[in-house]
């Protein structure tokens, strides 16, 4: 990949990005790329408190900090309730942030189990259609994220089948540091979240494409 691209990555929660792309961003980066993050809903009320949401956006600015991330901003629409604002609404504030950034390549979340996963990644399809700013867009590709992406009704419902994996050899270490950032949402050993479940998943996409440790995504379109 020519360096100097821009590249943003949509992340529905904090943690989401770095679960999803968190070796891709750490690579993508030290090539010299410009890496912006967008977060959309986080643990707000009515569900969360306000202090829980202030730990979530202080582990996400440390994870950041590791990846090499220095552009980012949170839309603050309150977790699962992203449905209740208006179509036109959160299309308008994801497609300000594409026309503001102008980016080359945009990684969205794969149209999981969790409800704001599917909403953005709608809301994403739209943002990146071929007029205006978009028409800048080469890339855009879905990222799995553990704990969501894969608990679905196969065949029913949308499977995550990657066509892309990255190579994240050199770069595992930043995820996973970067992903202990986020210590009110990973566990060390337990559960689909945990490090021990991120770095199988590392393993299981590297061994699928001759690498070491690899991270996944479908592409969606791509220009050439």
């Amino acid at each position: 990949m020519e360096k100097n691209k821009r590249i943003l990555v949509i992340s529905p929660h904090p943690d989401d990005e770095t679960l999803g792309a968190g070796g891709s961003i750490s690579k993508f980066i030290s090539q010299g790329h410009d890496v912006m993050i967008l977060t959309v809903s986080g643990h707000l009320p009515p569900l969360y408190s306000k202090e829980e949401y202030e730990i979530t956006l202080k582990e996400a600015h440390e994870a950041y900090k590791v990846l090499g991330v220095n552009k980012s901003t949170f839309l603050g629409i309150p977790a699962t309730m992203i449905g209740e604002e208006p179509v036109h609404v959160l299309n308008g504030k994801i497609s300000s942030v594409l026309k503001e950034f102008e980016p080359n390549i945009v990684l969205c979340p794969f149209p999981d189990r969790h409800v704001d996963h599917r909403l953005i990644f709608e809301s994403s399809m739209v943002a990146t259609r071929p007029i205006g700013s978009g028409k800048k867009i080469e890339m855009v590709a879905a990222y799995e994220t553990l704990s969501e992406t894969h608990w679905n009704a196969p065949y029913i419902e949308p499977n995550f089948t990657p066509n892309l994996v990255v190579d994240i050899t050199q770069h595992l270490e930043s995820k996973i540091e970067a992903l202990s950032c986020f210590k009110s949402q990973i566990s060390e050993r337990e559960g689909p979240r945990s490090l021990e479940a991120v770095k199988a998943l590392s393993k299981f996409r590297g061994s699928q494409s001759g690498f070491d440790d690899g991270e996944a995504f479908y592409i969606i379109k791509k220009t050439l």
